[in-house]
């Protein structure tokens, strides 16, 4: 199969590719720096040339509200119609768990804005809702920062290391179009507050960590399940402890 991975060269498309091109399909890395550009369509339409599917791991390069939700919309209509445009038989974006019960956050807005536009566009699709990676829980501290100190809600979230998420899109990719929402998470839930906690003092980071119920995720209430998986997930099975005994 021909598959392109728009946004082929972050985090977890350039692992998808990898894992794509070793199972020995053509996997095509399209981002700025390979010449395919999906907010100018610059490139996009050459690109998905005999494409059988696409995965969309884009995301916007600037994190405030009107960027955000420009490049969503910008951006995924431009994937869309090209892919429609080329046949392309499936078409897979990632997005969060969580993403319709979290609509007070602008970043989730913007991602939920991205899913309709797919479910609206007529290429044959795939969602997949990722937890958290297990790369992206100092992110999370970062981005629940007030006046130096981190505020979080205390609830479970069930991250997941990002070789397992970008293996479960990779092999998404292959399967046949679901029409619908697949899930993938880590093998446990853990506390969001207490692991966020215990990742800043591994690495020093003296920011203090306050539970609190109103702090929400990401800028939306969450309520104890927001974060979690559904029945009938993929769980993953690289445990948060063994991904962080390999990162020493």
């Amino acid at each position: 199969m021909k598959v392109v991975v728009l946004g082929g060269t972050g985090l977890i498309g350039s692992q998808v590719v990898r894992l794509l091109a070793a199972q020995g399909h053509e996997a095509v890395a399209a981002a700025p720096d390979t010449g395919v550009n999906t907010l100018t369509g610059e490139g996009l339409a050459e690109a998905l040339k005999g494409a059988d599917a696409t995965v969309d791991v884009t995301n916007t390069p600037v994190f405030d509200e009107e960027t955000a939700t420009a490049f969503f919309r910008t951006s995924t209509g431009n994937i869309v119609k090209a892919a429609k445009e080329a046949g392309v038989g499936h078409h897979v974006v990632l997005s969060i768990i969580g993403t319709e019960d979290m609509q007070d956050s602008w970043y989730l807005r913007a991602k939920q804005n991205q899913e309709d536009l797919v479910r609206e566009s007529g290429v044959p699709f795939t969602i997949v809702h990722a937890a958290q990676f297990f790369e992206f829980v100092l992110g999370i501290a970062d981005m629940s920062t007030v006046d130096g100190t981190v505020r979080l809600a205390p609830v479970k979230f069930q991250p997941a290391a990002a070789a397992d998420i970008a293996a479960f899109v990779a092999g998404t990719a292959l399967a046949s179009p679901a029409g619908a929402v697949a899930e993938v998470a880590g093998p446990q839930a853990l506390p969001l507050d207490g692991t966020v906690r215990e990742a800043l003092a591994a690495k020093g980071d003296t920011r203090e960590v306050v539970s609190d119920p109103a702090a929400g995720y990401s800028g939306a209430a969450v309520t104890e399940t927001t974060l979690l998986p559904g029945a009938g997930a993929h769980l993953t099975e690289t445990s948060y402890d063994d991904w962080r005994a390999a990162q020493k």
